[in-house]
């Protein structure tokens, strides 16, 4: 008999190719009203802060930050060079002063946007900081047990075992494992508050993450999007319902 497991592993993989279409996501926004910020709700100019995804820094961010900022929003880079470190360390080290500023800075609780990894820690940091955050919208983000495609495997135990050479006895072996006892992964087991309002934004077409992995159950907090995993933080759907919901939260 073929598992579930196998099943939703098999999938995964068939949808690989998906994510050579990420062209298509960004060529679809340029021509979508809503990246000219017509027929969507406009923002009262509360803090975005952008957290970006697996092996990737800001830079892919920028339309995004561009966007926003055009909607009424401030919106602020994570300063990550590479999102290949240990989540509780990154977070510890910088993303909470940088959520402590924004909010200084703009005078009220800010918003997280993070595209894959970038929004497990966008909820870790909503769960540890609910007085200063104000919504999570995760693009793509395994919110339970997650499935990836073979090769991002790969590319995770590399970066696990250079985190650990790196940092020695500061970061267990099991880092990047839900095995791990940081606060990090603690915060993950406790859940989000309910004075932070979590938006699961979602892809069928997803070839990296099983997409099933990537919603809550929760039809109030689900949103589907068709498009690419990469491709969610060009996706005029996902920029729709980004405009939408933090109006939802202002």
């Amino acid at each position: 008999m073929v598992t579930r497991a196998k099943e939703e592993a098999d999938e995964t993989h068939v949808t690989r190719w998906h994510e050579s279409l990420v062209g298509v996501d960004l060529l679809l926004l340029y021509t979508s009203p809503v990246f000219y910020c017509a027929g969507v709700p406009h923002g009262d100019g509360s803090a975005v802060i952008m957290i970006p995804g697996f092996m990737h820094s800001d830079v892919y961010l920028m339309v995004m930050y561009s966007w926003l900022t055009r909607m009424g929003y401030r919106p602020y880079y994570s300063g990550i060079d590479l999102n290949a470190e240990c989540p509780d360390i990154l977070i510890k080290s910088q993303l909470i002063q940088l959520i402590s500023d924004a909010a200084r800075e703009t005078g009220g609780r800010v918003h997280l946007v993070g595209h894959s990894l970038g929004g497990v820690i966008a909820r870790s940091l909503g769960t540890q900081k609910p007085k200063l955050v104000a919504s999570v919208i995760t693009l793509g983000s395994p919110l339970r047990g997650v499935l990836l495609h073979r090769s991002i495997l790969r590319e995770t135990e590399v970066v696990r075992r250079f985190i650990h050479q790196t940092h020695g006895v500061e970061v267990p072996r099991e880092c990047y494992t839900q095995r791990c006892k940081c606060d990090f992964m603690q915060s993950l087991r406790r859940g989000i508050p309910k004075q932070v309002s979590l938006t699961a934004i979602y892809t069928r077409d997803d070839g990296v993450l099983d997409w099933r992995s990537c919603r809550s159950g929760n039809s109030e907090v689900d949103v589907e999007v068709h498009g690419t995993h990469a491709g969610l933080a060009f996706n005029p759907e996902v920029y729709s319902t980004i405009a939408n919901r933090l109006t939802e939260t202002l």
